[in-house]
């Protein structure tokens, strides 16, 4: 059991791998690949989530038809081509394309590491497991951008796409000889255009699944749009120089905190209760940094301070909701995992990106979307409860 934690930790890793340990290089990607719009450089990680959004779209289908293993195996080799080609990228255009063949490899283990959990675990225990993969996951993107650092410290932000080549190639390795197939040949799907809108319609029309992956959607366009512009804020805001790695890690630590905390609490108080007040909290956190951004010279304290309170109630909401979505899917699970990690994309790469396309050299676009979003997410949730039978247990019998 331990070994299929971290095995799935690690398929999920390479998602944050792939992003943030290029985000202290993106400077130096920007001179040499001669960007001269300050604010381009963010498609350098943007154009990951877009290639995320279009996979996921792909893998759960493939993944009903073949079995698991094969659909991952498919999207870890696309992501190392896709390293490859970033590797060797002279121009943006060039970049840009690998890192969106990267991100449309990475959207295989980001839907089938849930797919693959929802085959063997349900209910609270399907969401305290994900808790804790994504728990060691999120121990990545704490550490990714000092490994980056590390990296430029010795060689050119080159080096960070030769460690993105061979992680590929030992998730291909790890996956092949260590993973079991979780989906038996009797339970597969055959790739049939009707059958497969009628499980992306049965998602779209369940109103738990719907308002979830709805909800999903809008509490990750915040990270998306802090990350996208992180290396930006702490730069020229906030002029940490090669400190960057540490404070963005001590942000990312409280996530993982949040997804620890979680998977100890969510079999006392259940998804929905925890669910509800880390939005509350998020939305509260976010009005004060708001304020302190229109009221007071740009501090890192305090930033600090609002950010962690806010990423780690966000934290406490990722493995819920993708479980309280996930839950009445069971016989469709890689068509469901599919639509929602697709839309959840889609509305988080629009929102998140168009929002970091905002910065200005203020902390003003990302704190007032901290607290939009947060809000947004709320008043979904309230919006999906009143669709579901209060009686309805968290742990509902699955179909099969």
């Amino acid at each position: 059991m331990k070994e299929f934690v971290v095995l799935m930790a690690f398929l999920m890793a390479l998602i944050a791998l792939s992003i943030d340990a290029v985000l202290p290089a993106l400077g130096l990607i920007s001179e040499d690949l001669s960007i001269t719009r300050a604010n381009d450089v963010q498609f350098v990680v943007s154009s990951v989530f877009l290639g995320m959004a279009i996979g996921t779209i792909i893998y759960g289908p493939l993944s009903d038809a073949w079995g698991r293993k094969p659909a991952l195996l498919t999207g870890l080799i696309l992501f190392t081509i896709g390293s490859v080609i970033a590797y060797l990228a002279d121009s943006l255009a060039v970049m840009l394309l690998g890192r969106f063949i990267q991100g449309l490899g990475a959207g295989s283990p980001r839907v089938l590491t849930s797919a693959i959990v929802r085959d063997k675990f349900h209910g609270r225990q399907m969401a305290s497991m994900m808790s804790m993969i994504m728990g060691v996951f999120i121990l990545v993107p704490a550490l990714a951008p000092t490994v980056g650092q590390a990296i430029m410290y010795i060689g050119s932000w080159h080096g960070i796409f030769i460690l993105y080549i061979c992680a590929g190639l030992l998730a291909i390795t790890w996956q092949h000889f260590r993973l079991e197939e979780s989906l038996p040949e009797e339970r597969r799907r055959p790739l049939q255009p009707a059958k497969l809108w009628a499980g992306f319609k049965e998602a779209a029309t369940t109103r738990v699944t719907f308002g979830y992956t709805i909800c999903s959607g809008v509490i990750f366009a915040s990270l998306i749009c802090y990350i996208t512009s992180a290396q930006q804020i702490f730069h020229e805001i906030f002029q940490v120089g090669d400190m960057f790695a540490i404070y963005f890690g001590a942000i990312a630590l409280a996530i993982g905190a949040a997804f620890f905390t979680n998977a100890k609490l969510v079999e006392r108080f259940g998804m929905r209760k925890i669910t509800a007040a880390a939005l509350l909290c998020a939305s509260m956190g976010a009005a004060i940094l708001f304020a302190h951004t229109m009221l007071a010279p740009p501090s890192l304290l305090v930033f600090m301070a609002c950010a962690s309170v806010i990423f780690f109630c966000m934290g406490l909401t990722f493995g819920n909701m993708n479980a309280m979505a996930m839950e009445p899917m069971g016989h469709i699970a890689g068509l469901a995992s599919a639509f929602l990690g697709a839309v959840s994309s889609i509305i988080s790469l629009t929102l998140g990106s168009t929002l970091g396309q905002m910065y200005n050299g203020t902390l003003v676009p990302l704190a007032s979307g901290f607290f939009v979003f947060g809000l947004m997410a709320l008043l979904v949730m309230i919006w999906t409860e009143k669709g579901i039978p209060q009686e309805q247990p968290e742990n509902m019998t699955s179909h099969s």
